[in-house]
């Protein structure tokens, strides 16, 4: 019966194996820290293999700072976490699909590896705009000033100082790479194929944002920078006042968009459409008929019937159309000559014909909501509360929600620096307008609210407590305003709350040559003492790359709790010394993975005799134990 690993993925590891599928040659053994052998690259051979691509021993053209490489390291580190689930906290649990999870995102995003690669469909983070203040993820990325110095080679052999990354511009922006690098490379592998990510950013670390998001993302894959006008006020003590927020925009893959360009659209709002002469077809809107780049075929006279002026093609441009697709829109009266019927020939497009198409988005927003409004919203919901300082406006994550989701998908949505949950607020909020089921997975770490604010003396100690509490109130207030509203009933408004927590296994592992006599009364149980059963069954569905939104039912049989997970794909008992008959029950089902806990069974006889039940009665049920 097979154990579980209960550990995140082994990034590296997978690693070397697609490396290892390319050049086999290139793959050797070596024992690690424990004794045990793993699999290597022999990096010599692996440049020889890429000579005709290598620069060695010269200058190349890179994006680099003190500590990158720690950062990979970082970003491939496995570790042995779990996520414990808090019902207690969670709104309707049972049925939701949405998640709320507290702790540092560089955990919560090595954890959701196995469970969300290539399944999310947005992502939208807010991150630290690195103003000066101390950070709160505990990354192992500070180091001290005098081994920053040797590190960036300030001085070089013959003792004379460098030019390269100097401490005015190198450490205060190298702690902020070094956070945000693991954190987007994770991210990017969660991605779907026809995903998309959004990152709100400042002035100060746009440049080393977008040189890390092109690394990353590939910068074939960057679509726009998007200028939000955040501030409608003036700060009369600065030289210029700051009025913008970039918002970055990278495609898993553009390709995709190339060839689906409808896919990143907004919604057709009818703005500009009208039918000023009753035209029975419906709305329209008058398009030019003129096209760049110089075409053979689409070089033609057009005569204006009113005033017989004659139209010709400006230079290096064509006609939208053909001759004879001309004649046979000028025949259907859909070539027009201008408001008057005195201008250049244009092309009627109506509004059935736009709306499937969408309308296009343009990089300035200058027609939505500023963080002002951010700010009145939630001291709205919070009865006149200040609660969070500087809240993003619900209109700007609903608009990058309209362009790269549909309602008819069913869209996940990540927001790994969640803040006060404003794209989860958006989720739901677009979900009651428009019918869709998107879903969101919202991470924040526990920052724990300063002792003078408003959002403490009214009883939020951290930051979580507030989007938590934000996210009941939005989903009580949309049910009551959109009572009226078909299938508001079938709006999640709830969440899963999880919490990370270290393993919830006990360190008992020993080598064989280990173990003595005396040891044995001494062994602590494999699973720590205060762990739950749903503790343990949530760790087994991310150790099994499951989503941690599936339906969960209990059951009792003979005594014994029984969870079937997905309507019985995966079903676990965590119970001591079950019963045969309680094998064969859940033998029954059928399901794909059954789980148990060692102490299930009174001994290896009882262990071997549900190996052989399951292979009469499930033979293509995977058994797995912890």
């Amino acid at each position: 019966m097979e154990k579980l690993k209960l550990e995140s993925a082994d990034i590296v590891q997978k690693n070397i194996e697609i490396i290892g599928e390319l050049f086999p040659n290139v793959i050797t053994e070596a024992r690690d820290a424990t004794g045990n052998f793993k699999k290597r690259i022999n990096f010599e051979l692996l440049k020889q293999e890429l000579s005709a691509d290598i620069i060695a021993g010269e200058e190349a053209y890179e994006f680099t700072w003190v500590g990158k490489r720690a950062a990979i390291v970082e970003a491939n580190k496995p570790i042995r976490k779990t996520l414990r689930p808090c019902v207690e906290e969670s709104k309707e649990w049972e049925t939701t699909g949405n998640l709320y999870i507290e702790g540092d995102n560089l955990d919560v995003l090595k954890l959701l590896q196995e469970s969300y690669l290539n399944c999310i469909k947005v992502i939208y983070i807010d991150p630290p705009y690195n103003t000066g203040k101390d950070f709160i993820y505990n990354d192992d990325f500070k180091i001290n000033r005098n081994h920053y110095k040797e590190r960036i080679s300030v001085y070089d052999n013959e003792g004379k100082r460098l030019f390269r990354n100097t401490e005015t511009n190198g450490r205060f922006h190298s702690d902020w790479c070094s956070m945000i690098y693991p954190r987007l490379r994770l991210a990017r592998s969660l991605l779907k194929d026809d995903g998309v990510m959004f990152i709100s950013i400042s002035d100060q670390e746009i440049d080393n944002l977008k040189k890390i998001c092109n690394e990353v993302f590939g910068e074939e894959n960057f679509l726009a920078d998007i200028i939000w006008n955040s501030t409608k006020s003036v700060t009369n003590t600065a030289i210029i006042s700051v009025s913008h927020t970039h918002n970055l925009v990278y495609f898993k893959s553009l390709d995709y968009f190339v060839k689906h360009r409808e896919r990143f659209r907004f919604p057709e709002d009818g703005e500009g459409f009208d039918n000023p002469d009753n035209d029975p077809r419906g709305k329209w809107k008058a398009d030019p008929f003129q096209v760049g780049g110089w075409r053979p075929n689409q070089q033609y006279e057009i005569v204006n019937p009113n005033t017989g002026f004659v139209y010709k093609p400006n230079a290096n441009c064509s006609w939208k159309n053909d001759y004879q697709k001309f004649q046979e829109l000028l025949k259907d009266q859909r070539i027009i000559f201008g408001k008057t019927g005195e201008g250049g020939p244009q092309r009627k497009r109506y509004i059935w014909e736009a709306e499937p198409r969408g309308k296009v988005a343009k990089t300035i927003w200058d027609d939505i909501e500023t963080t002002t409004n951010g700010t009145q919203l939630i001291m709205k919901l919070f009865d006149g509360l200040n609660v969070f300082d500087n809240p993003k406006p619900v209109e700007l994550i609903k608009r990058f929600l309209q362009l790269a989701t549909h309602p008819d998908e069913n869209s996940t949505i990540l927001d790994f620096f969640s803040g006060s949950a404003t794209t989860a607020h958006a989720v739901m909020e677009l979900n009651s307008e428009d019918k869709g089921n998107r879903k969101f997975i919202m991470v924040q770490l526990q920052e724990p609210c300063d002792k003078n604010s408003e959002a403490f003396q009214a009883g939020f100690k951290n930051i979580c407590e507030i989007g938590k509490e934000r996210l009941r109130r939005v989903g009580e207030k949309l049910v009551a305003d959109k009572s009226d509203n078909e299938g508001v009933n079938r709006l999640d408004i709830g969440f899963r709350v999880l919490k990370v927590d270290s393993t919830n296994m006990n360190d008992v592992y020993y080598a064989a040559s280990d173990y003595h006599q005396s040891m044995l009364s001494e062994l602590k149980p494999n699973i720590k003492k205060a762990r739950t059963d749903l503790d343990l069954l949530y760790g087994i569905i991310l150790d099994c790359g499951l989503p941690l939104s599936l339906s969960h039912r209990s059951e009792t049989i003979e005594g014994v709790t029984v969870h079937f997970i997905d309507n019985g794909f995966l079903i676990a008992c965590f119970e001591d010394h079950i019963s045969e008959t309680v094998i064969q029950e859940i033998a029954k089902q059928n399901p794909q993975r059954a789980v148990f806990r060692d102490s299930c069974f009174a001994g290896s006889a009882a262990k071997i005799n549900a190996e052989a039940i399951f292979k009469l009665m499930a033979p293509d049920t995977s058994l797995k134990v912890i």
